[in-house]
């Protein structure tokens, strides 16, 4: 199977879509290249014009709930890289994801949400999918949202 049938399934088996390009909120690129390096931009668990699963997790958002939300900010960085690269094939490595979680005063498992975004990069581009990553709680996230996924890496 291959990188982008992975990504499909993936999408599928948490019954979104994206139509077209994943919609960017504001005045900046959402990936950019500088040799092989990619980065790109904080991406809030957006499909079309709605957030999924908004909210301070710990309080009105579940951690199973937040374990989506970090599944389709990973899912719409895949669709990002894929748009911005032609092919989720040309990427040689994930480097680095940072994660921000929109956390009540008490939670302190970001790291579990964090494992199910870093689930969806395994999943999808197997051992060039593993990386290193940072889990923060945050007071707020734009749009309300739960969590917000930043990415770096390497392609061809």
């Amino acid at each position: 199977m291959s990188r982008t049938q992975r990504y499909q399934a993936a999408l599928q088996k948490l019954g979104y879509r994206f139509e077209g390009m994943p919609k960017i909120g504001g005045d900046y690129v959402p990936v950019i290249q500088h040799a092989d390096q990619v980065h790109v931009s904080g991406q809030i668990p957006r499909v079309n014009d709605s957030v999924v699963h908004p909210g301070r997790v710990g309080a009105e958002v579940s951690l199973a709930d937040a374990q989506i939300a970090a599944q389709v900010s990973a899912l719409r960085c895949l669709a990002l890289l894929e748009a911005h690269l032609g092919s989720l094939e040309r990427i040689r490595r994930l480097v680095r994801m940072n994660v921000f979680v929109q956390s009540a005063s008490d939670f302190c498992q970001q790291s579990e949400v964090a494992n199910a975004a870093s689930a969806i990069f395994h999943q999808v581009l197997g051992e060039a999918g593993v990386h290193t990553r940072t889990s923060v709680g945050v007071y707020q996230l734009p749009k309300n949202a739960a969590v917000e996924i930043d990415l770096l890496a390497i392609a061809d």
